[in-house]
């Protein structure tokens, strides 16, 4: 039975398998809402941080559908969700909610974005359920169970595995730019200096995404400054049991390792550390 790291506490496989179900039935309601959804909610865009850090009208739907639906199948644990907040971790289970990961590719209707529903336990992912509306992909991930990715309609499920490659001079690397100019001027510096030591990079733009990329082999790596919780709960779970090497932002603003407060990074095992180094290196020069 795997245990919560943060305090030796046990989660039986079935439990697990119980909130992985949760997660993967919830975010497929969800998915199925924002796909039906999509040409009325294109008309109704609102800006949040930034006049390009865009929301629409399913993204609040689909928050409000994954809420409703969690309080029947799962009363009384908290929700943290992207478009109304909530809760941070506490004693038990939480969710962490983002109703549409890649807004923007949304909006312009690039088939690039999904629904991701994680639990949580003590802030670290156990179990998560990613959907992906325009292909009907779905992702999904237990703590010590390992990583699928299928479709629900085929009942088929494949087996998750990171890449198996050695150099960074010959991986492909993802990345993304926040919606801040200041931040994204630094993370330019950043995709430069990762453009000149890997085979090439992708600019997806759903952070979620990225990190199942990791799990299935079609980035060898992928780092990011700057994400929420909800932007990468999910898919760092799912990189994680697919054995990528994972280091997330961490919860107190601290830096021990130099790779930046605010960093996720998910590589192959061959890769990673080569990737860290870059990212150290840039992150030192300020």
């Amino acid at each position: 039975m795997p245990e919560d790291s943060s305090t030796g506490q046990v989660v039986p496989a079935e439990d697990l398998a119980r909130l992985r179900s949760v997660a993967v039935t919830v975010a497929g309601q969800a998915a199925a809402l924002v796909a039906g959804m999509r040409e009325a909610a294109v008309r109704d865009v609102d800006t949040k941080s930034t006049e390009t850090d865009v929301v629409t009208a399913a993204d609040r739907a689909a928050e409000r559908l994954i809420r409703a639906r969690l309080a029947e199948l799962r009363p009384g644990e908290p929700v943290l969700g992207e478009e109304e907040g909530g809760a941070g971790p506490g004693d038990g289970v939480c969710w962490v909610v983002d109703p549409i990961d890649g807004t923007v590719n949304y909006l312009y209707g690039l088939p690039w974005y999904a629904v991701s529903v994680a639990a949580q336990l003590h802030g670290q992912t156990i179990a998560a359920g990613i959907v992906e509306p325009p292909s009907g992909r779905v992702w999904s991930a237990a703590r010590g169970m390992g990583a699928t990715l299928g479709r629900a309609e085929e009942h088929t499920w494949r087996p998750l595995r990171v890449s198996g490659a050695t150099r960074l001079a010959v991986a492909l690397v993802g990345t993304g730019f926040s919606y801040s100019v200041q931040r994204r001027a630094w993370q330019s510096r950043l995709a430069g200096e990762l453009a000149s030591k890997a085979r090439d990079l992708r600019r997806g733009g759903s952070a979620v995404l990225d990190l199942c990329s990791v799990a299935a082999g079609w980035l060898d790596g992928y780092v990011e400054h700057g994400l929420a919780p909800w932007d990468w709960a999910g898919g760092a779970l799912v990189a994680a049991e697919a054995g990528a090497v994972l280091r997330l932002p961490s919860a107190d603003g601290s830096d021990p390792d130099g790779l930046g407060a605010d960093a996720t990074i998910a590589a192959a095992p061959g890769v990673a550390t080569a990737l860290r180094e870059v990212v150290r290196a840039v992150v030192a020069t300020g």
